[in-house]
This record gives structure tokens, C-alpha cells and sequence, in this order.
């Protein structure tokens, strides 16, 4: 495996550097082989850091070289395409962080490739692997709680108002990280882990906190969505809701509430689904809600696996 966008010079604040490549050290069928950053002194550091053979300072190199079979793509969301897009023509397996494009037409044109290419890739929605999200899909699928009638998904995190230079560029809508797209995407996702794909949906999306601070104190206008109202129709033909926030007070995180006929089913988490821990609780009938503790088979990584965000990602 090769990564491009995990590197020393970050101080450990990285997604790659903390997230994938422990994840990595920490699955036996994963060879973590190259790391490719912008500079080659930069490279070599992060290869000689993360103990991999290689560092390349071009991404065409790595993507070339014949012991990378699978490209991990975790730079800022409008560098993903270029990446993934050379990755796919060099005949590699990708797996690209979420959010997959800065644009929906971004997007489509590397799925696109992809399918074009018949090659395997992943895009990091990792809720999907969250042992809490796996257990309560179970539970919906197997009748626990009767048909889902409806559903609500409430997210509220912190809102940064204050930024310094790696952050501050999250307040232009037209670079796809933001609000809308990581946390609401995220929780989103879980949601539909769950119970399922939307077939219909209506929504709000506005943008109520029009102004952050560089750590210097200027002020920088901000067009980013951090407020998401949607309403909608699964394919199961249950009616959903979900209200996603950044919020400058108390965020509660995520909280998913889900009525069936014959019980009910609550997922939550103080932080994000896609880093957990999340937990489940479940009542039928009349039954008041108890905590349903989640089997040890849903956690499908080597003991001794880190804890906490590259739990998932493993």
C-alpha cells in the first residue's frame, strides 16, 4: 500500500498520520510500502517515520511503482481528484478519503473511471465499520423492532470559529469540506447503513455563521453550509429527517432515533459515527429504553488495534 498525504511535518494533526497509518500498523494483510508527500526531504522523513521502504516526493512515481497495489488518497478534498484519477489510470486500487469529490461532478467522473476500469476502490465513510452501526443495521434487518415507520437523525458539532492557515480554507463552499458535507455526510451515511438508501428528499441548506477569525484576529467571510435540514423517503418507504449543525455551544453530537412498529432503537455517539465509540439502546412495546451492549463479533479487527479514530479505519 502507498499513501499520499500523511506526513511527519503536520506535529501528528494529520488524518492520514494518525488515523490510517496506525490503523494500518495494526492489520497483518496490509503492508504499509510507500508515502508520497509534496517535497522529497519531507518523503523520506515520513517513509523513515511510518517505517515504509519508499518515499516518493511525485505521485506519479509511486502510483508506477509495481510493489503499490492499493493507493490511499488522504490530502485536503480538492486535491482528491487529480490523485484518484491518476491512481485509476495506472491500473491501482484506490481508496480515497471522504468527502470522495469537491463537486458531485468530481465525483461521478472518478467513479466513473473506476467502473470503466473494473477496479476495486473504497471511499473513507468508515461509520459503515463502526461495530454500533453494524449491530443496529442487524437488529433493523431482522425484525427487532418491527417495520421502521420513520426516523430522525440529529447532529450537532462544534462550530471553529477561529482558525489558523490548515483549517481556514474549509470556509469556501466550492472546496467540499465543510459542514455539510463531513458531518452531515458522515452521519448521513450511518443513517443509511442502517436502514437503507433515500428515494426521495427534499432539504434546507444555509449558511448561519457567515464569518471566521484567521489566529491573528481578521475576519474571513465564510459561504460554507453549517446548517442542513432534510426531509425524505427511504426506499423501504420509511419517512426520515435529519438536522445537522455546527453550533458554537453544547454540540451533542449524533443521535439517531429510530421507530418501528412493534419498538423502538436509539444509536448515538458523543462525537462522530465515523470514530465511535457509538452505543445502542432498544426497548419494545411499552418497554422503557435499555442499553444494548454490542457483541464482540462486530469488531472485526485484531485485538490490540488502537483505540479511538483509526478504530474504524481499521
Amino acid at each position: 500500500m502507498g499513501i499520499v498525504g500523511a506526513t511527519v511535518t503536520q506535529g501528528g494533526s494529520g488524518w492520514g498520520a494518525n488515523a490510517h497509518v496506525p490503523a494500518l500498523k495494526a492489520l497483518p494483510d496490509y503492508e504499509l510500502t510507500a508515502v508520497c508527500t509534496a517535497h522529497e526531504e519531507t518523503a523520506q522523513a515520513s517513509a523513515a517515520a511510518f517505517g515504509a521502504a519508499r518515499g516518493f516526493h511525485r505521485f506519479s512515481d509511486m502510483a508506477a511503482h509495481p510493489e503499490v497495489d492499493l493507493i490511499v488518497v488522504c490530502v485536503r478534498v480538492p486535491g482528491h481528484r487529480e490523485l484518484v484519477m491518476a491512481g485509476l489510470q495506472a491500473g491501482k486500487a484506490v481508496l480515497c478519503e471522504w468527502p470522495l469529490g469537491a463537486t458531485l461532478a468530481e465525483a461521478h467522473e472518478m467513479a466513473g473511471l473506476a467502473r470503466q476500469r473494473s477496479l476495486p476502490t473504497i471511499v473513507g465513510l468508515q461509520a459503515r465499520s463502526d461495530p454500533a452501526i453494524l449491530y443496529a443495521r442487524d437488529l433493523v434487518q431482522s425484525g427487532y423492532i418491527g417495520e421502521v415507520l420513520t426516523a430522525h437523525l440529529n447532529t450537532a458539532v462544534p462550530a471553529v470559529l477561529q482558525r489558523g492557515p490548515g483549517r481556514i480554507w474549509q470556509g469556501v463552499r466550492a472546496n467540499g469540506a465543510n459542514t455539510l458535507t463531513i458531518a452531515g455526510g458522515h452521519a448521513i451515511d450511518a443513517m443509511c447503513a442502517i436502514l437503507g438508501e433515500l428515494a426521495e428528499v427534499s432539504a434546507r441548506v444555509s449558511t448561519r455563521i457567515p464569518e471566521w477569525r484567521t489566529l491573528e484576529g481578521k475576519a474571513v467571510p465564510v459561504d460554507a453550509p453549517d446548517s442542513v435540514n432534510v426531509i425524505g423517503r427511504l426506499v423501504s418507504g420509511a419517512e426520515v429527517s435529519v438536522n445537522v449543525a455546527a453550533v458554537p455551544s453544547n454540540p451533542s453530537g449524533n443521535r439517531m432515533e429510530i421507530y418501528g412498529r412493534e419498538g423502538a432503537l436509539v444509536v448515538r455517539t458523543d462525537g462522530s459515527f465515523n470514530t465511535g465509540p457509538s452505543s445502542v439502546h432498544a426497548g419494545k412495546g411499552k418497554e422503557a429504553m435499555v442499553a444494548m451492549p454490542v457483541p464482540s463479533r462486530y469488531k472485526v479487527v485484531p485485538d490490540g488495534t488502537p483505540a479511538g479514530p483509526p478504530y474504524n479505519v481499521a
